[in-house]
């Protein structure tokens, strides 16, 4: 399954206002309730920081993939964030997260919520890429790069 085709438009904030790990998060779960409203909203936050607890899902180079399970959900749900200031993300390599991914799959779910989060880590292993997105101007600009460079993977 390709990312572009999980990541529904309305899920895509093109620039996060949020300065720290949590404001980030509630701001992408937002944007992913504004793909999926029967989501709700308390669960998402709650497992996201359950994860962030075990370690950083900031992997470096400017990019974070916060992640989590969620009792009840049918299908795995994505949304994206750009940060044009960067946010301190814990991340690996102690530079600010400019590039999010959120993802939250069914709890019963391990082969798709693994390949989807190897599919967006090889996506944006590319600096060409990562540039790309982090100069979109707009959801669709971000959503069509994602879509264009999908092609090449």
């Amino acid at each position: 399954m390709k990312i572009s085709e999980l990541l529904d438009p309305a899920a895509i904030v093109a620039d996060l206002n949020g300065s720290g790990k949590k404001e980030v998060l509630a701001e992408l779960t937002d944007a992913l309730l504004k793909a999926d409203s029967s989501l709700d909203r308390e669960d998402v936050l709650r497992v996201l920081m359950e994860r962030e607890r075990l370690g950083s899902t900031g992997i470096g180079d400017g990019v974070a993939i916060p992640h989590g399970k969620l009792k009840n959900l049918d299908q795995l749900r994505i949304s994206f964030g750009l940060s044009k200031d960067g946010v301190d993300f814990d991340s690996m390599d102690g530079k600010p997260a400019q590039l999010f991914f959120l993802l939250v799959a069914p709890e019963e779910s391990v082969g798709v919520h693994l390949k989807t989060l190897a599919r967006i880590s090889k996506l944006l292993k590319s600096p060409t890429v990562r540039e790309r997105l982090q100069t979109a101007g707009s959801c669709e600009e971000i959503h069509r790069i994602i879509e264009e460079e999908e092609e090449h993977l």
